[in-house]
């Protein structure tokens, strides 16, 4: 009899928790969306809630995941990139009779000028006290354009927007700070010219491709914005560390991109990055999109089993072939770049689900953002349930929202979730659109019986 009522009371807990998503599904402001759910028990993968799991949608920074999984089984937690410093002419007597290379690999850490020094030190150890040609940014390692698949134009100006490039410094953003009618780019080397000009409605603009930043009005205001040319803030970064080692540089930095010809040199110093693991705990906590387009694109430069010419279609072709080893195939997932930020990606619910029970371990959760607690879900659930409960990606785009990843319920079962919604523009006063999506995960956070 006590059995009799105990399974009675899983079912009647586990039909609760339907009927409680079902009927937040069904508000009538959800008339014209799409919602995609998918709940997966991970001690032994049972279904717990499905609602058009298997339906392709947009994943927004869900997509993070895929990048993040792929390139961990692919590269290992422990794999480096570094960047280099080549000396591209003979040295006789300290004086190098050509130009310094500083060759980027990936690496999307490089910030501050504390790595630059590092190399500086490398060179003057090298004996090399003068420079007749320029220091030269290198950012021809990753073959193809500098943006991802299917990035919006609009975009492209914005920090999350940046490029990811062989050669990156400040993860290539720049703040252009408006104040006491004067405009202060910081970092001051940004590879950047201003226009100012007068205006009666404030905006900051730069088209897409060009290096001219238009200030219009002179408002106060704080903007940060992608960078137009990282590799040669990058050369201009490594100058002034080599100035300031005494090392004289006679002509102008430089920077040289795709499909322009990498120049070639003897290397003379080098700076590894920091483990593929450390990347993506800073950029799945962070949802930054340049880190994951970065390890993205390392995985494709690794991909030598893949004969595409670009190395953003190499990752994509090897990222399909290893997601269909795991039993999940291209009518199920479908992205062409590492980010989500693109609208030509397409995962459905299930998928998300299954990827995270393939690959759930402690290190893999311990990537992601927890409830309430730290990363892009730190103001999040806090005071629910939810809270400490769950590690999860977020996502989000105009008309798209999406949170995947792990869920410990009050009564201790272990859950993979993925939740998107899609083609969803509030009316005004309504709740946030990331709170509506939280509202599952708290349910599922809730549930105080095994299902």
């Amino acid at each position: 009899m006590w059995l009799t009522l105990f399974l009675a009371s899983g079912v009647a807990s586990a039909q609760s928790l339907a009927q409680r998503i079902d009927q937040h599904l069904a508000a009538p402001r959800f008339a014209a969306a799409s919602w995609g759910i998918s709940v997966v028990a991970l001690d032994g993968g049972r279904t717990v809630y499905a609602h058009d799991d298997g339906k392709l949608m947009l994943p927004a920074s869900t997509a993070k995941l895929f990048t993040a999984a792929f390139a961990l089984d692919r590269l290992g937690p422990g794999y480096r990139t570094h960047t280099d410093v080549l000396a591209a002419g003979d040295i006789r007597r300290g004086r190098l009779r050509g130009e310094l290379v500083l060759r980027g690999r990936g690496d999307p850490t490089l910030a501050g000028d504390g790595w630059a020094g590092q190399l500086a030190d490398q060179v003057a150890a090298a004996g090399i006290t003068r420079i007749d040609g320029g220091i030269v940014g290198d950012d021809t390692a990753f073959a193809g354009p500098p943006i991802g698949s299917g990035w919006e134009a609009s975009d492209l100006q914005e920090y999350y927007g940046a490029t990811a490039s062989g050669l990156t410094v400040d993860e290539n953003t720049m703040v252009a700070d408006v104040r006491d009618g004067r405009v202060a780019l910081m970092p001051g080397d940004a590879a950047t010219a201003l226009a100012e000009q007068p205006a009666t409605q404030p905006e900051i603009y730069r088209a897409p491709g060009t290096a001219t930043l238009h200030v219009l009005g002179d408002a106060p205001r704080k903007a940060r914005l992608s960078l137009p040319d990282p590799a040669l803030t990058a050369a201009r970064r490594l100058q002034a560390a080599l100035e300031k080692h005494g090392i004289t540089v006679k002509q102008e930095a430089r920077s040289v991109h795709w499909p322009i010809a990498a120049p070639d040199g003897t290397r003379i110093a080098t700076l590894p990055s920091p483990t593929l693991a450390e990347i993506l705990a800073s950029g799945l906590k962070r949802s930054q999109n340049m880190y994951l387009q970065s390890v993205f694109l390392l995985a494709g430069l690794e991909a030598t089993d893949q004969p595409a010419a670009h190395t953003e279609d190499r990752a994509a072709a090897a990222l399909a072939a290893w997601l269909g080893s795991r039993g999940i195939g291209p009518s199920a997932t479908t992205l062409e770049e590492g980010t989500g930020l693109s609208r030509h990606d397409l995962t459905t619910p299930g998928s998300l689900t299954h990827l995270l029970a393939v690959v759930d371990s402690p290190a893999f959760r311990a990537l992601l953002p927890q409830a309430g607690m730290d990363g892009t879900l730190a103001r999040r659930m806090k005071g629910t349930a939810a809270e400490g409960a769950v590690q999860a990606k977020t996502g989000s785009m105009s008309y798209v929202n999406a949170l995947a990843g792990y869920v410990t319920t009050k009564a201790g079962q272990r859950l993979a979730f993925a939740v998107i919604l899609n083609n969803y523009k509030p009316t005004q006063g309504a709740a946030a659109v990331s709170a509506e999506v939280d509202a599952i995960a708290v349910m599922l956070a809730e549930t105080d019986q095994p299902m």
